[in-house]
Order: structure tokens, then C-alpha cells, then sequence
């Protein structure tokens, strides 16, 4: 009589406990859901007025010629400016690669993306093209672009892994991504560089370059991925 006693609080304890806890299936949901950067925080994508970025002296603080080298932003060359925002970069690499190359300058705000056809049309920049996009995907066209920049983009991005993967099919053999960005916790207007590179890898990118020449402070980095295979 006692062992049976012994048994039964034994299983009720045991149905008690599994009933408030979670699962070992729902612990890891939680926990890929995580890891995968999808859940983690992001910051609201900025809706204000867009001349914010053209502040005095920012092509030197971020040395964006620099980031164009490695980038591989030549004449000829096609480029994505993901989160083009003012177009502040669009027309940079756009006087950059010349006539002979192109410059997607894509944005889910349709206000960023008319500004930048404004801007296009009034700096006489043919070769800029805007694409109206949504979170998780750029909707960039198949095998056209050599190199891709995300600056200042990334810790507004809600889709991340999904945004990286629907990217791939727009990407020319050798073609660089490249994001700069500020560390912080996803909704302070920067991310962690360590988070970008881990869903970098997870959408099938490598890390082949990090550096912290964007700014003096070493808060920002620039990463440059390719694609895995």
C-alpha cells in the first residue's frame, strides 16, 4: 500500500510539473526562434524628414569611398542600396559607376523612394532605379547586382533572415553585401555586429571582411558577406 501511494504522488507531482512548465518542444521554438534573429528586437523604420542623412561631412566620417573599394563599386558596376532612405548613398555610387551601371535604390517607405526619384531626376542621375519593397523581401531582379549595401539599415530590418534569403537569387557571381551598422540591442537604433553576422551565416552568407574605420568612436562597423556557395 505504500509503495502504490509513493507511486501515485510520484506521477501526480510529475503531471503537476510537466504541466507548468514548458515543454521541451515550446523551449526549443522559443529558443530557434531566437536564434534565428526573427523574434529579436528591431527599431521602427524612420518616417521623418529624410535631409536628416545629408548632414555636412558624412562622406568623410564614414569614409564611404573606402567602402566602395571594398565593395568593389566601379565603373560599369550594379549596385543595391537597401534602405536607401534620402538616397544619400544611391547617388554617391551612382556618379561612381558611371552611365554603364545602375543603382537600385530600394525602400519599403514610398515617400523615401519618390524622394529619391526626385532627387535622381534633379542631379541628372539616369542610371538610379527605385524599387518599392517590402520587410522580408527586396524585390530585386534575378542576377542583377554586384554589390549590395544596407547602412544604417539593419536594426530596422523585422525580417532579417528572410530579407538575407530572398536577396541571394539577385546576386551576380563574387557580389558583396556589405552593412554598416552601430552595436546596440535592436531597438536603440543599432544591432549587435555579432547578431548580424550569426543570421548572415544562417541565410547562407559568409563574413569575408569587418572593419570599424566608419567612425571614430569604433561604435560602428562595416561587415562585407558573400554568398556561401
Amino acid at each position: 500500500m505504500l509503495k502504490l501511494r509513493g507511486l501515485l504522488l510520484a506521477v501526480c507531482f510529475f503531471s503537476v510539473s510537466f504541466c507548468l512548465a514548458p515543454s521541451g518542444s515550446r523551449l526549443w521554438a522559443q529558443n530557434s526562434a531566437v536564434s534565428s534573429g526573427e523574434q529579436r528586437k528591431t527599431s521602427e523604420p524612420y518616417t521623418g524628414d529624410l535631409s536628416i542623412f545629408e548632414s555636412p561631412g558624412r562622406d568623410e566620417r564614414l569614409q564611404i569611398n573606402r567602402v566602395m573599394d571594398l565593395l568593389g563599386i566601379t565603373s560599369g558596376k550594379s549596385v543595391a542600396d537597401i534602405g536607401a532612405g534620402s538616397g544619400w548613398f544611391t547617388v554617391r555610387a551612382a556618379k561612381r559607376i558611371g552611365d554603364s551601371g545602375s543603382v537600385y535604390a530600394v525602400d519599403i517607405n514610398p515617400g523615401a523612394t519618390k524622394y529619391v526619384e526626385d532627387r535622381a531626376q534633379k542631379e541628372h542621375l539616369q542610371n538610379v532605379k527605385t524599387i518599392l519593397s517590402t520587410p522580408d523581401d527586396p524585390r530585386l531582379p534575378e542576377k542583377a547586382v554586384d554589390a549590395v549595401l544596407l547602412l544604417k539599415t539593419y536594426h530596422e530590418v523585422a525580417h532579417p533572415i528572410e530579407l538575407l534569403r530572398n536577396l541571394r537569387p539577385a546576386l551576380r557571381p563574387g557580389a558583396k553585401i556589405g552593412v554598416i551598422d552601430r552595436n546596440g540591442n535592436g531597438q536603440d537604433h543599432g544591432v549587435g555586429s555579432e547578431v548580424v553576422i550569426r543570421e548572415a551565416k544562417e541565410s547562407g552568407y559568409r563574413l569575408a571582411g569587418s572593419y570599424d574605420f566608419v567612425k571614430g568612436d569604433k561604435m560602428d562597423y562595416f561587415l562585407v558577406f558573400t554568398a556561401a556557395d
